[in-house]
């Protein structure tokens, strides 16, 4: 098992990692009868998308010898209707103020654009990433 989600009521779940023992709560958005008190299901998502993304571009990163440290990454979440669901994910990848080689930024974004939770969401959900270099 990976982790276990416990329904508290009131539209609240509380996740709990397995191996690590990390907890995080979920709430209901108040667009969909939430109090919007945590991240919603949803939030998570879109969210994943982007720390899977810089995830992979650290990886990408100490494989080559490169320094992403302080990089940061914007989500927007874009929500449709009928029925309900996420359409679009907007991300930043805001890299810190260093200079970077063409080759270097080419490898660290194909292997952010290639990262396993934006190879696995359905084609439909637009993924819109910009990568923004402070050099």
């Amino acid at each position: 098992m990976t982790s276990k989600i416990i329904y508290l009521g009131d539209l609240r779940t509380e996740c709990t990692h397995l191996r690590s023992g990390q907890s995080i709560i979920t709430d209901a958005p108040p667009d969909n009868n939430g109090r919007g008190e945590a991240f919603s299901p949803t939030d998570l998502t879109a969210t994943s998308l982007g720390t899977c993304l810089i995830t992979v571009m650290g990886i990408a990163a100490r494989n080559h010898n490169i320094n992403i440290d302080g990089a940061k990454v914007e989500v927007t979440k874009h929500m449709a209707s009928d029925p309900r669901r996420i359409a679009a994910v907007d991300l930043r990848v805001i890299m810190p103020e260093r200079i970077y080689l063409p080759k270097e930024k080419k490898i660290l974004e194909k292997a952010g654009l290639t990262c396993p939770v934006a190879l696995s969401l359905h084609p439909d959900l637009k993924q819109n990433i910009e990568f923004i270099w402070m050099d």
